[in-house]
């Protein structure tokens, strides 16, 4: 596989339980620098992500001792709460009880929290780099691995795909990153210099899931066929049973049941039967190390790495990866392949050679450089040749594989793919976030990655837009030719076919076709085309041939919003002439299950006076949700509610810069007679509804007997992020049903509909409002959540940091003598201790029982100047303090025993 360098407050609630402190310190097994020597990291963004993998860690820590770690960036304070009115930093703290408690049943015990911030649901990678900060967030994740040592890095989905959470894309695109970085001397070397910890070589990198299909049932993992042949797919069958008894299924299930606060209390019970049980599947995105892709046993993603290949393979420990110097090829061309080997640290590889294996047709040379034998712990190369025959197919992956054998010592096999494509490649330009994930994964070497992603472009109902297509020329002369877009039945452009001249060898380009939706019947949104897809093809010719690139436009509502008439008022109904235009369906699912009319569904119309945009959406509703109190007025996806959304100008590429109000159509405040209430929620300014929206005025009328609500609304167009463009503004209407008690939503509602469309402004639908002459206003700054709950602040987090050698937060480790607790005992009230630090800084303090904390106490400490506090704790439970210190951005945890 390819490895290539990237470019690189409050006091809290303390009834926490966790891990118990005796539980760590038993688990711990020291390595260098006194930190716990981890197997397997997942790296994810938000507490509840490795959720679906716990079946697959708790089966390899069973049944072959495989130490697993967890590194989540945030603790998921902007998440919902299905069970308190916590929020912010205290929710933080509850979410890492909660998943210290659902990792635990899988055995795993290492839990590294990053204290950034979790501010909102976003489809935006860029978003979350830019507001959790790439240097600082990717050193601390360097550092953990760096002092835990795993042979495994997992991960999410990188890419943009729909729906896809971009807290989720960047974490993954942080750990690939971090898999690449622990092992360069070059990146982060203050960490080595100052901190005294050594580089790290992971052996396999792997992102979850699989794109493709397989069958449930004992073969999940052997019947799994991915849709890009070259992807390298691994399953490990949950239906595997544990020395309980129970199957690694059911104890996920019950795992994902302490996920309490995001509603996870009633997820169903697991299959019983064998046949219905599901794999974990995980795709190889870089290995160190040679494997098998044959091997569809549990343990294939650990052999070569902490577990020996299996018999005849290699000694564990040696290296064997290809490099490529390109992943895109076009027929005729040559590319050098590099096959890198490395021998164990203890011993030499005997009379090693590589020999490369290629697609039918194609040549290869060379292969020499290797010698007699590769020294324990040394590297050699060996580099090839290989050419792709001039009438290969093109828009194709293929596999070059590599072999290692070794006089008496084993063999092992190692592949990399590459891309076969026409010397100029014409494609559907992409939207902004893929274009820079596709800059991205090209510059680590990843551009594999490339094909989860399906080119889609929106367009409105009944209009037109321009459609670029992005030319590459691959090869090594200049090139002219013609580019043929190729349009669906009730699409037309102005031209089929579209020339280019004279571009030079390795140069870009592109042509531009004016296409407009010329039927404008055609079903909208997720209705249309095949799951909202209505397929293009883009056909490329040159001199040396042509090509053909797929791609598809989605067709988003569109509608004319009329100045309302003249007796408009905000009152629940929509009066004669009140609403001119058009009413509108908000009835099409997006998410979750399906409704029928009666069940849940929606529509409304929209109009605008001089200074607002005025809504009113008619909801029929067989079960009304639980009711929210006024207090806990926000996350309106848990129940039944409305969103409303306007995107000013049309073109935002995150919901920074849009207008997104949830509404409630009632609350549980019999006091006042059960208002209705609204807050603004991931948008440009998040909060209460009336300070966030002021002048925003909401009017709910709920029927009775409950059949459903109607929800009617003025935004002054003064609060939006921007002046409105009358030609083209954004605007979506979302609905929410819930019929239970819960706080969770069963079905997803709209008008403009694709998964994840919530956080996906390119997809909401476009309206003109004709008339209209916007105000002079400019873009205002995005506001964003800045609080995150702290290491410090948890003592489960300092529980563990004072055994495994990783300090709380993942920032630098201050040595043991920065801070001394002496004199521990208990005295009437809770604990007296002594404390004395070497430097300035402030120091957190908990008596902790082994489970929760009972007291805590903050001091500020100065170099030499001891000092004797007092940590609350009421009766005898109190067996330990456990100690926070900071100090110049770094830190020390440390736990010391009560005496008696």
């Amino acid at each position: 596989m390819r490895l290539k360098a990237f470019l690189l407050p409050t006091a809290l609630a303390l009834a926490l339980s966790g891990t118990p402190a005796a539980a760590l310190a038993a688990s711990a097994h020291p390595a260098a620098g006194g930190a716990v020597d981890l197997d397997v990291l997942f790296v994810s963004a938000h507490p509840d992500d490795e959720a679906g993998s716990l079946a697959t860690l708790g089966q390899w820590k069973e049944k072959y001792g495989a130490k697993a770690g967890v590194v989540t960036i945030t603790r998921g304070e902007g998440g919902g709460n299905a069970v308190g009115l916590e929020e912010g930093p205290p929710l933080g703290i509850i979410r890492e009880r909660e998943e210290r408690t659902a990792i635990g049943q899988a055995g795993v015990q290492n839990l590294y929290n990053l204290d950034r911030v979790d501010f909102w649901y976003t489809a935006s990678a860029p978003l979350s780099e830019q507001i959790w900060g790439h240097d600082d967030t990717l050193g601390q994740i360097v550092r953990v691995i760096r002092t835990t040592r795993p042979e495994i890095i997992m991960t999410m989905n990188p890419s943009p795909t729909p729906g896809n959470h971009g807290n989720h894309q960047q974490a993954a695109r942080f750990a690939a990153e971090a898999f690449q970085a622990a092992a360069d001397p070059k990146a982060f070397p203050e960490q080595i210099r100052k901190e005294g910890l050594s580089v790290f070589r992971a052996a396999k990198f792997l992102r979850t899931g699989g794109t493709g299909s397989s069958s449930a049932g004992p073969a999940c993992a052997s019947s799994f066929t991915p849709t890009v042949p070259t992807d390298q797919v691994f399953g490990v069958w949950e239906g595997t049973p544990s020395s309980t008894g129970k199957t690694w299924a059911e104890i996920e299930v019950e795992a994902r049941r302490e996920y309490v606060t995001q509603g996870w209390a009633g997820t169903a019970a697991a299959p019983t039967d064998p046949a219905k049980i599901r794999c974990d599947f995980y795709t190889l995105v870089d290995s160190r190390v040679p494997y098998d892709p044959e091997d569809s046993s549990p343990e294939a993603i650990l052999r070569g790495s902490m577990l020996a290949s299996a018999n005849g393979g290699l000694p564990r420990g040696t290296e064997l990866y290809l490099t490529t110097d390109r992943f895109d090829l076009a027929p005729g061309e040559s590319v050098e392949v590099t096959a890198h080997v490395k021998a164990a640290a203890n011993r030499a590889l005997n009379h090693p050679k590589v020999a490369l294996q290629v697609p039918a047709g194609w040549s290869v040379s060379g292969g020499t450089g290797l010698g007699a034998s590769v020294p324990a712990g040394r590297d050699r190369t060996a580099t090839f040749t290989v050419t792709v025959p001039k009438g290969a197919e093109t828009g194709t992956q293929k596999l070059l594989t590599a072999t290692l054998s070794t006089k008496g010592q084993g063999s092992g096999s190692t592949d990399e793919a590459v891309r076969v494509v026409a010397d100029v490649r014409g494609t559907v330009e992409p939207l902004p976030e893929v274009g820079l994930f596709r800059d991205w994964a090209s510059a680590g070497g990843y551009g594999q990655l490339d094909t989860l992603i399906k080119p889609v472009l929106t367009i409105g109902s009944g209009r037109s837009r321009d459609v670029r297509v992005d030319l590459r020329n691959v090869g090594d002369t200049v090139q002219n030719g013609t580019v043929t877009l190729g349009l669906p039945e009730g699409f037309t452009a102005d031209a089929a076919t579209k020339s280019y001249r004279d571009l030079a060898a390795g140069a870009t380009g592109a042509v531009t076709f004016s296409v407009t939706n010329s039927d404008a019947s055609l079903p909208t949104a997720n209705e249309g085309g095949e799951g909202g897809d209505y397929g293009i093809t883009i056909t490329t010719a040159s001199s040396t041939g042509s090509t053909v690139e797929t791609g598809a436009l989605e067709i988003v509502p569109t509608t004319e919003v009329p100045q309302a008439g003249a007796a408009h008022a905000v009152d629940g109904v929509a009066s004669a002439g009140e609403y001119p235009g058009e009413e509108l369906d908000f009835s099409r699912i997006w998410e979750g299950e399906a409704t029928t009319g009666t069940d849940a569904s929606a529509k409304g119309r929209i109009a605008w006076t001089a200074d607002a945009l005025k809504v009113i959406v008619t909801v029929t509703d067989d079960v009304l949700g639980r009711k929210v109190v006024p207090q806990d007025c926000k996350r309106q996806r848990r129940t039944d509610s409305v969103e409303i959304i306007v995107d000013p100008k049309g073109n935002s590429s995150d919901t920074s810069t849009v207008f997104k109000a949830g509404i409630f159509p009632i609350t549980d405040d019999p006091a006042n007679g059960n208002p209705p209430c609204w807050q603004r929620d991931a948008d440009n300014r998040q909060g209460p509804g009336g300070q966030t929206a002021p002048g925003m005025t909401v009017v709910s009328k709920v029927s009775e007997p409950y059949t459903g609500y109607t929800i009617e609304t003025s935004i002054p167009f003064s609060v939006l992020p921007d002046a409105v463009d009358p030609a083209r503004m954004g605007f979506n209407v979302l609905v929410y049903d819930s019929d239970t008690q819960d706080l969770a939503s069963q079905s997803r509602l709209g008008w403009s509909t694709f998964t994840g469309v919530r956080a996906d402004p390119y997809r909401y639908g476009l309206v003109t409002l004709p008339g209209y002459t916007p105000a002079q206003q400019g873009p205002s700054t995005p506001v964003f959540p800045d609080t995150s709950a702290r290491s410090v602040h948890s003592p489960q987090t300092i529980a563990q940091s004072a055994v495994d050698g990783v300090a709380p937060a993942a920032v630098p480790r201050l040595p043991e003598q920065a801070l001394r607790l002496t004199r521990q005992h208990r005295v009437n009230g809770g604990v007296e201790v002594s404390l004395q630090s070497d430097r300035t800084g402030t120091a957190y303090l908990y008596t902790w029982d082994g489970d929760r904390a009972l007291g805590s106490r903050t001091v500020e400490l100065r170099s030499g100047r001891p000092v004797t506090v007092l940590v609350p704790a009421d009766g005898d439970e109190a067996k330990a303090v456990l100690a926070a210190f900071e100090s110049g951005g770094s830190a020390v945890a440390q736990q010391a025993t009560i005496r008696r």
